[in-house]
């Protein structure tokens, strides 16, 4: 019988899973509509799906997860849709950052269990904003929090397409009150902000959204219904601006400024990203843990 941790753990586990599954389908729909354009005549895109195993590094089992990367779609150039539940042992390292990080009992046991989902796009037509996903629960003997977001990448900047995007982020804080006294969404608008920013470049990589983490207010039901509803908004939040952009003429300029926006992209997965490093950190997959870096980047 499962007590009630384990119920938690596999809960959310689940929901995550069902969310990969959802954005994956309606990802290759989109392929399957099309996109008119110097790329119409190429096969709708697939995801390459394939199972992750992580190992804990004395040959035991640590969990693992599926890794789904479409690659030289009509529509998206490169997407990764990632889960995993992964489990173990932090390495000295991870357990040091975590204990920084005010995780009470880890200076003494550095057990932790771990699932999410992880999603970025990069797409073929400049016009068209990459993006950033995931939702994730992470669980130590000693605490359980919750920690998310996404976030608008465009190359070729819109203000009604970030307005939009921004409105569905607030809507699914909106739904759930204030968080810590203050407005949730101004909140986490501005955490992302911070987070999302790139101080050698001195600016952000995109036009923001919504970053939390280390969310845990006492009320596990509470905090998993508002990670749910952060992933469940964030299709509408991203689709329409797919079907509304994937066709619009671009130039060889346009391209060249996508390629150059994909490179500072790929400086702050590589340098800042927390995900990124404690990904590698603790042994998970190198291919998934790096799937978020574009096909193709330039650098002037």
């Amino acid at each position: 019988m499962l007590d009630a941790a384990d119920t938690r753990k596999s809960t959310a586990a689940a929901w995550f899973r069902e969310l990969r599954d959802r954005i994956t389908s309606a990802f290759e729909g989109l392929e399957d509509a099309g996109a008119p354009g110097p790329f119409e005549t190429l096969e709708p895109g697939r995801f390459d799906v394939s199972e992750t195993r992580r190992d804990a590094g004395d040959g035991t089992d640590a969990g693992g997860g599926i890794m789904s990367v479409m690659r030289g779609g009509r529509v998206f150039e490169k997407v990764g849709v990632n889960w995993s539940e992964v489990h173990g042992t932090l390495a000295p390292r991870a357990q040091k950052a975590m204990a920084a990080r005010g995780v009470p009992g880890m200076e003494d046991d550095p057990r932790f269990w771990a699932s999410g989902i992880s999603l970025v796009a990069h797409m073929r037509n400049p016009h068209v904003p990459a993006v950033h996903m995931n939702t994730r629960m992470f669980w130590t003997p000693h605490a359980w929090w919750f920690g998310g977001g996404a976030d608008l990448n465009p190359c070729l900047e819109y203000d009604e397409d970030t307005a939009h995007f921004h409105g569905q982020m607030q809507a699914a804080c909106d739904a759930h009150g204030s968080l810590d006294g203050q407005d949730r969404y101004a909140k986490l608008k501005a955490w992302a902000d911070e987070y999302f920013f790139v101080p050698h470049r001195g600016r952000a990589r995109g036009v923001g959204g919504i970053f939390y983490d280390d969310l845990n207010t006492g009320d596990w039901d509470a905090d998993f219904a508002f990670t749910r509803d952060v992933g469940a908004h964030f299709l509408p939040a991203f689709q329409p601006l797919v079907e509304k952009r994937r066709a619009q003429p671009w130039s060889e300029a346009d391209k060249d400024v996508q390629l150059t926006h994909r490179g500072l992209y790929a400086e702050y997965n590589l340098v800042y990203d927390r995900g990124t490093k404690f990904g590698l950190e603790t042994g998970h997959n190198a291919d998934a843990v790096l799937m978020s870096l574009p096909p193709e980047a330039k650098w002037h």
